[in-house]
């Protein structure tokens, strides 16, 4: 029960919506210490770019196999796409970290 002075909180979540966290991976910081994820909205828009090169990515091979994401990345930066090699470049980042190569998504591979 709320008092008058309580704003009511909203069906289906557990916080006011103010402090309500976004959904989407990509729209936060990174706590410090958390680890890096490579978000599935920016491999689903390297696959989508790529496609337009008559090139078929498999996005859960990119999050699943880290030899075959950074390939698909040299491939990408080969290619005279000013937003494709931006992207990939954005993704390299989270491929070529030592500290997560041996880790594979799961459920993706």
């Amino acid at each position: 029960m709320h008092t008058p002075d309580e704003a009511p909180v909203p069906l289906g979540t557990n916080m006011p919506p103010e402090t309500e966290a976004s959904l989407e991976a990509a729209d936060e910081a990174l706590e410090a210490g958390a680890p890096d994820y490579c978000p599935p909205r920016l491999v689903a828009d390297f696959a989508w770019l790529m496609a337009g090169h008559g090139r078929c990515v498999n996005a859960s091979m990119m999050l699943g196999d880290p030899e075959y994401a950074l390939w698909q990345l040299a491939c990408a930066k080969a290619m005279d796409d000013p937003e494709l090699a931006a992207l990939a470049t954005r993704l390299f980042a989270y491929f070529d970290d030592p500290q997560h190569r041996a880790l594979a998504v799961l459920g993706t591979a």
